[in-house]
C-alpha cells in the first residue's frame, strides 16, 4: 500500500471543508496511508520533500489531465517502486520555481485558481476517484 502526503498550507476554517476532507481521507483509507503536512503562509514546503518520492506539484501551468490519466500515473508511480506519492499545493503565491523543479511532475487541475483549502478537498477527491479506478471500482462513472 503506497503512502501519500498532502502538503498544503493553512488550516481548514470551515466546518464543512473539514468534514468533505475527512470524509475522504476515510474512503482513501483502503487504498493507501495517507498524511497531511501543513506548512506555514509565506514558508517553503520544500523541508516536507522526499528524495524517493515521486513528487507532484500542483500548479496551473502544469499539465491538465483526466482522471482515468490521473489513475494511469499513480498505477505507473506503484508499480516503479516508488513507496511514497507527495502532492504538494502552494499557498496564495503559489509554489516557488525551486519547489517544482524539485518535483516530478506538475499537475493542473484548471487554468483557473482555487483557495488552498478548497483545493485540499478536491485533490482528495481525485485521489478517491483515481484509487477507485485503478481497483475497478464503480465510483467513476
Amino acid at each position: 500500500m503506497i503512502a501519500v502526503d498532502i502538503i498544503s498550507t493553512g488550516s481548514l476554517k470551515e466546518d464543512y471543508l473539514r468534514a468533505a476532507v475527512a470524509e475522504y481521507e476515510k474512503r482513501l483509507l483502503g487504498y493507501c496511508r495517507l498524511t497531511n503536512q501543513i506548512y506555514k503562509p509565506g514558508t517553503s514546503p520544500e523541508k516536507w520533500l522526499q528524495e524517493r518520492a515521486y513528487k507532484i506539484a500542483l500548479c496551473v501551468e502544469g499539465e491538465q489531465c483526466s482522471s482515468e490519466e490521473l489513475a494511469k500515473r499513480i498505477q505507473k508511480v506503484t508499480l516503479a517502486g516508488h513507496g511514497k506519492l507527495q502532492l504538494v499545493i502552494g499557498d496564495s503565491d503559489g509554489l516557488s520555481e525551486q519547489v517544482k523543479q524539485k518535483c516530478d511532475y506538475r499537475l493542473s487541475f484548471s487554468k483557473m485558481t482555487f483557495p488552498h483549502q478548497l483545493m485540499r478537498v478536491i485533490l482528495l477527491e481525485q485521489l478517491y476517484r483515481a484509487f477507485n479506478i485503478n481497483a475497478g471500482g464503480k465510483y467513476h462513472k
